[in-house]
């Protein structure tokens, strides 16, 4: 995969708060196979290798057989095996060889208390589910190559091999078809499953495989830590999909690559990401009293390094569903015709804290680099005495290569404040040309280039 290959700017070994990085985000070492335990392939125990036919009871009988036994890894071979949630136990592992492929009906994913849009309620487990797992791998024999320049962009592309595919052409389809009827029809009520959930986990990596055409999400950290992403390929179509009565050709909606939510200690190294929403996406919780729910809570100590992202919405989001987020890098990467690099989504019916956010050493085509907007999909803000006023605190841009439509979309609000941020060694082109520093509280300025010209 290819790497941005500028040169750093800041002390690697710190996070933006001047905390000292620990080791751990150092080993970005594959996790041996052989290491995992007994192999138990599924069709030695039943499971056909047959797309048509639904074996959800039967691979998850595997993986019953796995943990009651003491743990090992539950092996999907070559061939295209086709099932419902499947729900991973203390000690179990999966490798997957072959195609692990998403039912497309939505009855065959179970309904159970489940976290959502920063919102506790139930709702349909994910294909892959682990629940207070403390050491689990997801693997498979290595995943797609590939860059912006030759990423997949329409609902054609799959891949037989080391494939979680969750099969979601049909649950896409619905979707546009439920935004013509109803144009404020939230993500929820089209009801779709997410590739994979993981929730209260910790030690946990995904590596080597490819993650593809997921129904919802793609990948859902909720109350994690320590989870690494290694050398993985995250996509969904961003073109190709037509319904009846819209013109417009459409991709996979709301197919985030990996949502972040209430977690911290969380490493993404050399993947490739195109979806058709955002990327990486930190979450904890919406509403007026947020910040005062349990259930909710901040996000921090997340590197993203050494990635490649095709068409994307945004390579870093923050928001619109989160409370408190703080040493967040992106870091050594490269991206082509992105519709936004790093977006802070501000809900003013939600308090909101992001600081300590860096941005280093990174190149590529864009359409927005920095969007700071109000937010107000589906805005529900209720009476609060003490609502805290919002803010975004901390951020520093340095090491930027980039060529873009509107590097400096941001926007003053009276429902937020913007303080000391940096922009420091940046090349850019700039169509637009509205870098205003006055709309941020001490804002520093020391080698911006843009189109040319220095700014002082």
């Amino acid at each position: 995969m290819l790497i941005c290959l500028c040169s750093a700017q800041a002390n690697n070994n710190l996070w933006p708060d001047g905390t000292k990085i620990d080791k751990w985000f150092d080993n970005t070492e594959k996790v041996k196979v052989s290491s995992l335990g007994k192999k138990y392939v599924i069709t030695d125990y039943g499971v056909k290798n047959d797309s048509t036919v639904l074996q959800t009871a039967e691979i998850q009988s595997v993986i019953d057989r796995c943990a009651e036994e003491g743990g090992g890894l539950v092996v999907v071979p070559e061939g295209t095996f086709l099932t419902g949630s499947l729900f991973f136990k203390q000690g179990t592992n999966l490798l997957v060889e072959g195609r692990l492929k998403g039912s497309d009906r939505i009855r065959d994913f179970r309904l159970l208390p489940s976290r959502m849009e920063g919102q506790s309620i139930k709702y349909f487990a994910a294909l892959i589910n682990a629940d207070g797992l403390d050491g689990f791998t997801i693997t498979g024999r290595g995943a797609v190559e590939a860059s912006a320049d030759n990423a997949p962009s329409t609902t054609g592309f799959t891949t037989q091999k080391s494939c979680i595919d969750g099969n979601g052409a049909l649950y896409w389809e619905e979707f546009w078809i439920r935004r013509q009827y109803n144009p404020q029809c939230t993500n929820l009520e089209a009801m779709r499953p997410r590739l994979v959930y993981l929730s209260n986990c910790k030690n946990v990596t995904v590596q080597d495989i490819n993650l593809i055409t997921s129904p919802f999400w793609t990948n859902h950290l909720y109350k994690c830590e320590r989870v690494r992403y290694l050398d993985c390929f995250i996509y969904a179509p961003t073109k190709g999909i037509k319904v009846p009565g819209d013109k417009r050709e459409r991709g996979g909606p709301s197919t985030d690559a990996i949502d972040i939510d209430v977690s911290h200690d969380i490493l993404i190294d050399n993947c490739f990401m195109q979806v058709n929403d955002d990327a990486v996406v930190i979450k904890g919780g919406k509403g007026t009293w947020a910040d005062k729910q349990p259930e909710n809570g901040p996000v921090y100590n997340v590197i993203v390094q050494n990635c490649n992202y095709g068409v994307v919405h945004g390579c870093l989001t923050v928001g619109s569903e989160s409370v408190h987020d703080w040493n967040i890098v992106l870091r050594n990467i490269s991206f082509k015709n992105a519709n936004r690099v790093l977006w802070l989504k501000m809900r003013p019916d939600t308090p909101q804290h992001y600081e300590k956010i860096r941005v280093e050493n990174v190149s590529g085509t864009c359409n927005s680099f920095l969007v700071i907007r109000p937010w107000t999909q589906f805005y529900n803000k209720a009476d609060r005495a003490d609502m805290p006023l919002s803010e975004c605190n901390d951020i520093t841009i340095t090491g930027i290569d980039v060529v873009s439509k509107n590097f400096f979309d941001v926007g003053k609000s009276e429902k937020y404040r913007l303080v000391d941020f940096t922009f420091e060694n940046c090349d850019v082109q700039d169509q637009k040309k509205a870098f205003d520093k006055t709309i941020i509280e001490n804002c520093q300025v020391k080698n911006l280039v843009i189109n040319g010209e220095e700014i002082k």
